[in-house]
């Protein structure tokens, strides 16, 4: 639906899906639930031609949502930021994402929301004519790299490539301008490292695909402050930060600081706080002798803890 025509459209809520009617996986599509072999998009659609496209990616655990408000919100920002809409408010989305695990029947899932441009008029060019089109689907939960690749030793590469320029796509919007990433994923494989980093014009230390990076260095734990997507697990490593008492500077990050580090760690929906063992092969002072690092594993131990905290968990009803 444009944004123009959202505001006269009453939204269908729909009820609650039976409990397991799509064992292992639900998309929502032309609203309604559906098994994932219904999921779909058109091939003309601008979220595929051009990657005009936002989303976000939240979690369940032991079957509640982690920090699901924070992701809500961080997807309704983006769309503010894009120009896009959809047409279900916060709490009917909230509903919608609860209706796709329920109907999954998983327990630890990986759970999307995606709005794309859409399908502009036949031989338009103009994106405010395109009908916004909205999804939503539960999956089996998602790692980056298993805790038994964790403790055995993750190798990060620091690849030459760029990440886009802020002045050019917002990194704070979730976005699939994935081009740089996949690209670094290569230059890490071709070199036999794990995965991949990037840095900015300056030669700083940005991100890496679907991860914040974080460096620990005489007690003080270091991320960059510009040019990344600020994550929800990043926020939640930061707030650890503050309430375990850690020294934390937000401040750009050069490549020389990471190589330096005593811990590296990452940050992600896909595992939380993930501990890196490895520099481009060359292991971090600490390794093997005491990996993870203390303040990584503080980090780690606080970031599950608080799945069980009532203030960040969302339970999922499975009832019958």
């Amino acid at each position: 639906m444009s944004i123009s025509s959202l505001a006269s459209v009453e939204p269908v809520v729909p009820k609650a899906p039976a409990a397991n009617q799509f064992e292992g996986g639900c998309v929502f599509i032309d609203g309604a639930y559906a098994p994932l072999s219904e999921a779909k998009i058109s091939m003309f659609d601008w979220g595929f031609t051009r990657s005009d496209v936002t989303y976000d990616v939240a979690t369940t655990w032991h079957g509640s949502f982690f920090r699901l408000d924070a992701h809500i919100e961080r997807f309704f920002v983006s769309l503010k930021k894009m120009n896009l809409a959809i047409q279900y408010d916060r709490d009917a989305l909230r509903d919608i994402l609860h209706g796709c695990v329920r109907a999954s029947g998983l327990q630890d899932g990986y759970v999307a929301m995606v709005c794309t441009r859409g399908v502009p008029p036949k031989g338009a060019r103009d994106p405010r004519q395109a009908q916004n089109r909205f999804y939503a689907y539960a999956l089996p939960y998602m790692w980056i790299a298993s805790r038994e690749k964790q403790l055995a030793g993750i190798d990060l590469h620091i690849s030459e490539r760029q990440r886009i320029s802020p002045a050019s796509v917002d990194p704070t919007i979730k976005n699939y301008h994935w081009m740089d990433l996949v690209q670094s994923m290569f230059d890490a494989y071709e070199n036999g490292h794990d995965t991949s980093c990037v840095v900015d014009a300056d030669g700083n230390i940005t991100e890496g695909p679907g991860f914040n990076v974080f460096a620990v260095k005489d007690g003080v734990v270091y991320t960059a402050d510009r040019g990344v997507l600020e994550g929800i697990s990043r926020r939640t490593a930061i707030e650890l930060c503050g309430s375990l008492g850690i020294p934390l500077r937000v401040a750009p990050m050069p490549v020389a600081a990471l190589r330096d580090a005593d811990e590296v760690f990452i940050t992600s929906s896909g595992g939380g706080v993930l501990p890196i063992a490895k520099i481009d092969g060359k292991p971090l002072p600490r390794f093997p002798q005491q990996f993870p690092g203390p303040i990584t594993t503080r980090l780690y131990d606080g970031y599950w803890a608080m799945h069980d905290d009532p203030a960040f968990s969302d339970p999922v009803d499975y009832r019958a």
